[in-house]
């Protein structure tokens, strides 16, 4: 079977270099309005939050009218520092952060109250701690101060989304057309023979319980998962790249044995060079989102040379 790319260190700074000048581009035409927008919706909802509670003073009096508003609640783990997201804001209080759960569990809303207490940023909101009045200075700094931090994450998820769902879109593009293969419903692969077939894929879904975003089914029947990966620092890149797509190329290789399948990471943005070294030291294929290239020619490698009357089948 033909082995998919490996590449050498200096082919790998080589190809960075474009990556991280395709990014500067990228973020030096992004559209600041988005920044405004984002901004001016959550002091919309921090001014509200502040006016509610009346000055955070009754953040447990209000918790379940908080806590039962979307935007309100958001702004709510917002009142940490650093913020808490839902998922660690459940577990730390032991909590299940739905209307209908919190109605009826009075002593639930008392944890998450106060677990946001118990974190509340003190330099944001000063005046808590003195157990005093805010001035109004103060409460203007701390809304803006909120607002501007929930909207710089708010960015950041958006463009980590619209980033990987592009290069979802760039993937399929070049299987339909540069590779004429045949996309087929998506649905959870458990074994092997759940794959698609040869000259297929699918969008999004699991493949030994480990979500892909596509998965194609190789000529000589191997399969390749696909991950795309942006990232914005050499730091980021380890979570994404080495802790995420790695970890899952190793877990596939280990259940589905490692002749059967070559995972593959679409890379773009900024990464390290030593974690990519070792992503692609644990089984990882790598292909950056700018030459999709080498991964064309080693899907068309796989084909077997034409036998009448036969097709490839898993």
């Amino acid at each position: 079977m033909t082995p998919p790319p490996v590449w050498t260190e200096e082919q790998l700074t080589a190809e960075l270099a474009k990556s991280v000048d395709l990014f500067r581009k990228e973020r030096l035409e992004e559209d600041v309005t988005d920044y405004g927008g984002y901004f001016d919706q959550f002091m919309g909802h921090f001014e509200t939050l502040i006016e509610t509670t009346v000055d955070l003073s009754l953040l447990e009096q209000k918790a379940l009218e908080i806590l039962s508003d979307s935007n309100l609640a958001r702004s709510f783990r917002y009142l940490a520092g650093p913020p808490i997201s839902e998922d660690d804001l459940e577990t730390i209080a032991e909590a299940v952060l739905t209307p209908s759960r919190l109605k009826n569990d009075e002593e639930m809303v008392k944890r998450v109250v106060q677990v946001i207490q118990a974190g509340l940023d003190r330099r944001r909101f000063p005046w808590v701690r003195g157990g005093r009045e805010p001035e109004e200075a103060e409460r203007q700094a701390a809304v803006i101060a909120s607002a501007a931090l929930m909207a710089s994450q708010a960015i950041g998820t958006k463009r980590r989304t619209e980033g990987s769902t592009n290069q979802q879109d760039t993937v399929r593009s070049m299987f339909q057309k540069a590779l004429t293969m045949k996309q087929v419903p998506a649905k959870e692969m458990r074994v092997l023979r759940d794959a698609p077939n040869p000259g297929e894929f699918c969008m999004e879904a699991k493949l030994s319980g480990r979500k892909a975003d596509l998965t194609a089914g190789l000529y000589d029947n191997r399969v390749m998962p696909i991950e795309c990966k942006v990232s914005n620092s050499k730091v980021n890149s380890v979570k994404r790249l080495n802790n995420d797509a790695a970890a899952k190329a190793e877990a596939w290789k280990a259940d589905l044995g490692a002749n059967n399948v070559v995972p593959v990471a679409v890379l773009s943005g900024v990464y390290s060079i030593p974690n990519m070294l070792d992503a692609q030291s644990r089984g990882l294929t790598l292909i950056w989102a700018h030459d999709l290239q080498p991964l064309i020619d080693f899907i068309n490698s796989t084909k077997p040379e034409a036998k009448p009357g036969k097709k490839p089948r898993r």
